[in-house]
């Protein structure tokens, strides 16, 4: 099959999706799929070594982001390349700009569309408008994207429930995201360590974006208390994002400013490989996210996690055989914090545990697209 995955967030951009996309063309290619990345224009160095191919847009950087706007339709020289192609199934990432670039592809050319749902559309649109009614306008848009697709598929159940909330009513699978199962090696924990000066504390890990919608205010507010208990413990917060400054802000009126070290972005797996390595448990109350790859590479790490009951990332978690679940408040996260740092030793077991139950592998997850791409396929030639 010749395969077209169309994004806006990819390479060198780490985020959630542009990760699943590269993971998407690059096992998919391994596999000996014909597979081509349309993304916007970034930096992303020699591409050589990369067993897919590439067909960027003119973009420019958004102001106080990491991430490049595409604007293809003043891109000529995208045009022709993208119609040099003759893809048997078109895979859209986004209901945005590469979305609908998908989408318009497909429809000149005859092909099917499979659209992943990976966002909870409605809290960003609330969030950027402040208004519930924009909001809600914002997700009727968003449905009507889904509709015009062939297939939609999310991540977990709770994504899938996430995307009816919003009036969605056509059939949706489940395609869950996978990972590179690997042994860490402990020399990545001590260059991690190192690179970001970190102490010997019982180390405390959030990987993601530093934005309030990831219910942050829950970490920080929980380590306070910590404090509060005089119990010694490092916060490492790993990422970038809009609300830097007031999750700063906010960490310094709560007394922990000297406990917690933020890493801004990092573009070196080996040293996010190495973090995770090095935490003893990774915090992740997010509600937002609809899925949670990050709890999945702490596991590959032998770091078990602390997430909110009933939340996506909780789908994963069997509570304290190898993570922990906490509720959506201060006092509920407190006490797992104090009882998980009280108690390493039981923390490595929980560790190894969740190594062994919980990351799924690329591979299995890349079979299982395969076998949805040639059906559809299938379906859609009758």
């Amino acid at each position: 099959m010749k395969i077209g995955q169309f994004s806006d967030s990819f390479l060198p951009i780490v985020d959630g999706v542009g990760r699943v996309v590269f993971n998407y063309c690059n096992t998919l290619g391994k596999k000996g799929q014909e597979v081509v990345t349309i993304c916007p224009m970034e930096n992303m160095g020699y591409r050589g070594d990369f067993p897919f191919e590439i067909i960027d847009y003119y973009s420019t950087l958004v102001p106080t982001t990491v991430y490049n706007a595409g604007l293809p339709e003043i891109d000529s020289h995208f045009k022709k390349r993208l119609d040099m192609n003759k893809f048997d199934i078109v895979h859209v990432h986004t209901p945005f700009i590469a979305g609908i670039e998908g989408l318009k592809y497909a429809r000149k050319n005859k092909v099917p569309v499979v659209g992943s749902f990976h966002s909870k559309y409605y809290d960003d649109f609330l969030q950027i408008t402040g208004s519930k009614h924009l909001a809600g306008i914002g997700t009727d848009v968003i449905v009507k994207f889904y509709n015009k697709c062939d297939e939609v598929w999310t991540v977990s159940e709770n994504s899938a429930d996430t995307l009816r909330s919003y009036g969605y009513k056509k059939p949706i699978y489940i395609i869950p995201n996978g990972m590179e199962i690997k042994d860490i090696d402990y020399e990545l924990a001590i260059k991690a360590k190192k690179h970001f000066n970190l102490s010997f504390d019982p180390m405390l890990l959030y990987v993601g974006q530093i934005n309030w919608k990831k219910n942050i205010e829950r970490i920080i507010n929980a380590c306070a208390l910590l404090k509060k208990d005089d119990i010694k413990f490092q916060l490492v917060l790993a990422g970038k994002g809009p609300h830097e400054k007031e999750i700063a802000a906010a960490i310094e009126k709560l007394g922990i400013k000297e406990s917690v070290v933020f890493t801004g972005h990092i573009l070196d797996e080996d040293l996010l490989y190495g973090l995770y390595a090095l935490a003893d448990l990774f915090v992740f109350p997010s509600l937002y996210d609809t899925y949670s790859m990050v709890v999945r590479e702490a596991a590959n790490a032998k770091t078990a996690s602390v997430v909110v009951k009933d939340s996506a990332p909780a789908e994963c978690i069997k509570d304290r055989e190898n993570g922990f679940l906490c509720e959506d408040n201060d006092e509920s996260l407190f006490k797992i914090l104090k009882e998980a740092v009280a108690n390493r030793d039981n923390l490595v077991e929980m560790g190894i545990k969740a190594k062994e139950s919980i990351p799924i592998s690329w591979d299995v997850v890349i079979d299982q697209a395969i076998q949805r791409y040639e059906q559809i396929i299938k379906m859609k030639s009758k």
